[in-house]
């Protein structure tokens, strides 16, 4: 399963504030995408970084994402939808520069329409204009343009425009709705953006088997198998979304989803943003979490082959061999208990204890004998 995981924006622990030095940072740290934000305007002089960043991306396997303005009106009046889309012309434009392999939009409130088909239907509409737009600029409809200075335009796809989904009851969003317009309009995906989906779901995503279904859900609706995630912690009361947090802070976990990522993730092609206030530190705890994961999917696979080939071996079923196993271990276990009492109640019958005990006057022989064995995992993010 290709897996990249990286930050949205230029890493906080960057010295430099540049695009190109904090994909330099992003790759150290052992990641491999980065979202650039461009939530509300891009100012020119940035498009000599954008250009710089996209030449690294191409050159290396670097993965670069671009977001889109936060505030939109899609599904406002003539007037409010052609000032969204003048400002995300401008995000296609820095797409293509930067290589962009996603561009990802909000749609907003619902307006004048009610959840539902109309509303459906009037996104797919404005969204199918939006991947023919992305082709022209990327030189893909009409005539073929030379591109000398963006080399990929000609070697690589077009950026997939993803629809994200929301946080709040009254914008348009839910992943019914984003995955219905992606399964009708070629050339979008889903970003499913898991901090929204658990707000929006009253604390939906707790377990492996929520995601699980989430992603069955998906596979069902949509059909795709790429998809773009947004993860961070979020405060969230009755169905909206308030505000990030760091991922320890909050009800949402990723090891869950790193779990589901493990077992069952191989039929995906998926990129996980880290939209935490902690950012890259984040984007390393959810990179941690998945490597642990994949370990302990193949010690347990390792163990049931070797279990396999000596059930095979004796002529049982593997099943009972199991069986056999657990009672053993548990056999030994109760052995090794019993045989360490009389060994910490021998010390209290001898007389020579007292001998001891006065040796070192002043010490605390109670602080000298007594550890904490309770286990406190070092974890630097």
């Amino acid at each position: 399963m290709p897996l990249k995981l990286g930050p949205a924006g230029v890493p906080l622990s960057c010295k430099g504030r540049t695009i190109v030095e904090g994909m330099d940072d992003i790759t150290v740290l052992g990641l491999d995408a980065m979202e650039v934000q461009t939530v509300r305007t891009i100012q020119p002089q940035h498009f000599d970084q954008y250009w710089q960043a996209g030449i690294l991306s191409w050159k290396s396997d670097f993965e670069m994402n671009m977001h889109g303005p936060y505030y939109a009106e899609l599904l406002g009046k003539k007037r409010e939808r052609n000032r969204t889309l003048s400002k995300m012309e401008t995000s296609l434009q820095a797409g293509k520069i930067i290589n962009a392999r996603h561009l990802t939009f909000h749609v907003g409130p619902y307006g004048e329409y009610d959840p539902g088909t109309k509303a459906n239907e009037q996104v797919a509409n404005v969204m199918s204009g939006i991947v023919e737009r992305v082709r022209e600029v990327w030189g893909v409809e009409g005539e073929e343009e030379d591109y000398a200075a963006f080399p990929w335009v000609h070697e690589s796809e077009p950026s997939l425009v993803g629809i994200e989904t929301s946080g709040r009851q009254e914008l348009w969003g839910t992943v019914e709705e984003v995955l219905e317009v992606c399964n009708h309009v070629e050339g979008t995906v889903p970003v499913l953006n898991m901090g929204h989906i658990h707000a929006r779901g009253h604390g939906r995503l707790r377990t492996s088997e929520d995601y699980a279904e989430l992603f069955d859900q998906a596979r069902e609706t949509y059909g795709g198998s790429t998809f773009y995630c947004h993860f961070a912690g979020v405060e969230h009361r009755m169905g909206n979304a308030l505000h990030y947090t760091q991922i320890k802070k909050s009800d949402l976990k990723f090891e869950p989803f790193a779990e589901y990522l493990a077992e069952e993730g191989d039929w995906m092609d998926i990129t996980i943003i880290s939209d935490s206030p902690l950012l890259e530190h984040d984007a390393m705890y959810m990179l941690q979490h998945y490597d642990k994961a994949r370990q302990r999917l193949l010690e347990i696979r390792a163990r049931d082959e070797r279990r396999a080939k000596l059930a095979a071996q004796q002529g049982i079923d593997p099943e009972e061999l199991k069986k056999r196993e657990e009672e053993a271990a548990a056999a030994r276990k109760s052995q090794v208990t019993g045989d360490e009492e009389p060994v910490k109640k021998e010390p209290a019958k001898k007389a020579p204890a007292k001998k001891a005990a006065t040796k070192g006057k002043g010490g605390k022989s109670g602080g000298m004998i007594s550890f904490d064995e309770s286990a406190d995992e070092d974890d630097v993010f």
